[in-house]
C-alpha cells in the first residue's frame, strides 16, 4: 500500500504518530512511505526511516529540488511546497497508479483498506467534504466564478496517478495561482476545489475524514447514534484540522487523550 507525505522538520514528530497509528491499525499490511521534502537533514531522514523500518515497512525518500519549481508563482505566504501534493504524479514512480496522501495531523484507528482499494476510475482523486452548510457556502462565494459542489478537504486524498498524468497540467495550476492569488486561503486547497472538484469522488468525512472539531455536529446531524463508541468502531481516519492541534500544550478537543496516547506510542516506539 503507497502512502504519500509532505513536510518540513516542524512535522516530524506528528508524522511518527500518525504512523505509529496507521501501523498498529493496520498490522496485516505493508506499506511504502513516499516522502517528499526539500529541506529535512540526512540525520533527520535516517531517523524517520528506521522508524519505518522498525515497524516492517519501507521509506522511499523523494526530493524536491528549488529548480523544479523555478518558474511557479510563490506570493505572499504561498510557498513552493504547497505544489508537492498538486504535482505529486511527477515526481512518483510511473509504475505507481495510485497512492493515499495523508496529513501529518491525522490518526488512523481503523482499517485504511477499504478507502485505499475504492473504485476511483473516471476521477482523479477520492476526497470527503465537512458537510457544514456555512463552510460550503462561503467556499462556493470565495472561489467564484469557479462552479463547486462541495469544497474537498485535502488532507485526505486517494490519488488516481494514471489519470493525474494524463490531465493535470502544471501550467494551467501556475496561471490559476496567478490570476486568483488574492481570493486564495488555503492555497493547494483552494486549487483543488476550483479546478478539479468536478472530478473528485465524494467519500463520507464521518469515516475517511472526521474532522475532531464537530463531535457534537456529526452526532446531533445522525440522531446521536454517532456516538464516541460508533466512532472509535467505525471511523478510520480523524483529522485535527485547524490552527489548534493536540500536540500542543494548550489543546482541549474531544479526541485529546486518544491522541496522546498514540504520541506516548511513537515516543516509545
Amino acid at each position: 500500500m503507497n502512502i504519500l507525505v509532505t513536510l518540513n522538520s516542524n512535522y516530524i514528530k506528528p508524522l511518527k504518530v500518525m504512523l505509529k497509528s496507521l501501523f498498529l491499525n493496520n498490522k496485516e499490511e505493508k506499506f511504502s512511505i513516499y516522502l517528499m521534502h526539500s529541506s529535512l537533514t540526512d540525520e533527520e531522514l535516517d531517523d524517520l526511516n528506521n522508524y519505518i523500518h522498525i515497524h516492517g515497512n519501507q521509506l522511499k525518500i523523494i526530493n524536491i529540488d528549488d529548480s523544479c519549481f523555478e518558474n511557479a508563482p510563490i506570493l505572499l505566504h504561498y510557498t513552493k511546497e504547497m505544489y508537492y501534493r498538486l504535482l505529486a504524479h511527477k515526481f512518483l514512480p510511473e509504475n505507481l497508479e495510485r497512492i493515499l496522501y495523508l496529513d501529518p495531523d491525522i490518526l488512523v484507528i481503523n482499517s485504511i483498506r477499504g478507502l485505499y482499494d475504492m473504485d476511483i476510475e473516471g476521477y482523479l482523486y477520492a476526497a470527503a467534504f465537512h458537510d457544514i452548510i456555512s463552510i460550503k457556502e462561503i467556499n462556493k462565494i470565495r472561489l467564484s466564478p469557479y462552479e463547486i459542489d462541495a469544497y474537498f478537504n485535502s488532507g485526505v486524498l486517494l490519488m488516481n496517478l494514471k489519470l493525474q498524468r494524463q490531465y493535470i497540467d502544471e501550467n494551467a495550476i501556475f496561471e490559476f495561482v496567478e490570476k486568483n492569488h488574492s481570493k486564495l486561503i488555503m492555497p493547494d486547497q483552494d486549487i483543488i476545489n476550483a479546478m478539479y472538484s468536478k472530478n473528485i469522488k465524494s467519500v463520507d468525512e464521518k469515516l475517511y475524514n472526521y474532522d475532531v472539531r464537530y463531535f457534537n455536529y456529526y452526532k446531533m446531524l445522525n440522531n446521536n447514534r454517532w456516538d464516541m463508541d460508533c466512532v472509535i468502531r467505525n471511523t478510520v481516519i480523524l483529522h485535527f484540522c485547524g490552527k489548534k492541534k493536540p500536540w500542543n500544550n494548550d489543546y482541549k478537543g474531544k479526541f485529546h487523550s486518544l491522541y496522546k496516547h498514540y504520541e506516548n506510542l511513537a515516543i516509545n516506539k
